[in-house]
């Protein structure tokens, strides 16, 4: 028989949709009259509050909710909605993916020849991607390429306008009174440990999505923009000996054509092809914003001590870079980088999904959005108009994060399994009634 406190439990864990790692919290929720100060709907007692990490090795559900909201970012600014206009998805644009540089041979799948070693891998083996020879691996290198690509990023925005600009005849000055130039991009680690940038970059008319780029501004002339700045920009840093260490991208650029043509948007089924290509290209580019470095579970956690690294259940390659980001850390000459906070990370410290500002809307909005939605459904049933101004006012204090025991994790994630299962048979089933 199932006690009280049972119920209550498995509530709060449904409550959050199973989340692994719940805050949980006592005290109270009001919404007041904005004007009169009266209190029009209040709730007391104990919540539980997701803890909303984008990493799917942490927690899967939360994962799960900011993959949505990354796919409504994303999709935004390719198709319109959540305050872009619908026309955006005429806009000159592409799908570009820049690339790390080689540290060092690896294991690898080459296609219809065996791998460098001489033996072919399945996909999955462990020795994929890591070095042919740990030895020669230039480990220092990959570190401080990883520590620093989010600089290289920034300079080849600057330099893409600059490309764009100059394709136009126009300094970067003039452009602005005759496009823009956005992009929402995303990290994704690669099976060596370091990251691709996969990026949509869009050009627009100078007010932004809302008006059209200029008719020179083709996807050709944005293509030769892009494979211009991704090979002139540079970043130096130094070795641990003092010697000039330039860091650049990869040689591979890879740039496809996005660019949606003959779209007529005074139709309601006009457009579908368009749109659920977009989906499914904002699909692919959200999934990548919850994955971790792919090292294990515990390599998405930070690293505490020495000891810490000993004991990681980690490949010898994935240990390597690590040790290599916390030694690094440790010296003053890199004290700007703080190696050994975003050790775990295998050196990167940048964010997993950034965008230019007229790219789209933002989590920020999307969050807010579900926060109004809240309040709505609290006015009505106080029996008020759903746009009544209110405050809304909170007060709680943290009882506890996580759960008590082992057992507990464990029906936890039964339970939030079961939930993202339903959820996703659901989304299976809308997608299969909508098609027929």
């Amino acid at each position: 028989m199932r006690t009280p406190a049972y119920k209550q439990w498995r509530a709060g864990v449904e409550s959050v949709q199973g989340c692994l790692q719940p805050v949980r919290l006592i005290g109270t929720w009001e919404a007041r009259h904005a004007s009169t100060g009266q209190v029009i709907a209040s709730r007391r007692g104990k919540v539980w509050a997701s803890c909303g990490t984008r990493r799917a090795a942490v927690c899967p559900t939360c994962a799960d909710r900011y993959a949505v909201d990354a796919w409504h970012l994303i999709h935004a600014g390719m198709s319109g909605g959540k305050g872009v206009p619908v026309t955006v998805a005429t806009s000159t644009r592409l799908f570009v993916t820049l690339t790390a540089p080689s540290f060092g041979a690896v294991h690898n799948r080459p296609g219809k020849r065996p791998c460098s070693c001489g033996k072919w891998h399945p996909d999955g083996h462990p020795l994929l991607g890591s070095p042919l020879d740990p030895d020669t691996y230039d480990y220092t290198g990959a570190v401080l390429w990883q520590a620093h690509s989010g600089d290289l990023w920034h300079r080849f925005a600057i330099a893409l306008r600059r490309a764009v600009a100059t394709a136009g005849g126009l300094t970067v000055r003039e452009s602005g009174n005759h496009l823009r130039v956005s992009y929402a991009k995303v990290a994704e680690y690669q099976r060596r440990g370091l990251v691709h940038f996969h990026a949509v970059i869009r050009a627009d008319g100078p007010t932004g999505p809302d008006s059209a780029p200029p008719a020179w501004l083709t996807s050709a002339v944005l293509a030769d923009a892009v494979q211009s700045a991704s090979d002139s920009v540079r970043v130096d840093t130094e070795r641990p000996d003092g010697t000039v260490f330039p860091l650049a991208w990869g040689s591979q650029v890879d740039v496809k054509d996005i660019t949606a043509t003959d779209i007529d948007f005074s139709g309601v089924d006009n457009g579908e092809d368009q749109v659920v290509n977009d989906s499914r290209l904002a699909g692919y580019i959200a999934k990548y914003a919850t994955k971790g470095t792919g090292a294990s579970e515990t390599g998405d956690r930070r690293i505490r001590s020495q000891a810490h690294i000993d004991e990681l259940p980690v490949s010898g390659h994935h240990r390597a870079m690590i040790q290599t980001a916390w030694d690094l850390g440790g010296l003053d000459q890199y004290a700007d980088l703080k190696l050994r906070h975003w050790a775990h990370m295998l050196g990167f410290r940048g964010h997993f999904l950034t965008k230019s500002r007229i790219y789209s809307t933002t989590f920020k909005n999307l969050r807010a959005e579900r926060r109004q939605h809240q309040i709505e459904a609290a006015l009505t049933e106080a029996g008020l108009p759903a746009d009544t101004d209110v405050l809304v006012v909170n007060d709680w204090q943290i009882l506890g994060i996580g759960y008590d025991s082992r057992e507990q994790l464990e029906l936890a994630t039964a339970i939030g399994d079961r939930i993202r299962s339903a959820r996703q048979a659901q989304r299976t089933s809308q997608r299969g009634d909508s098609n027929g």
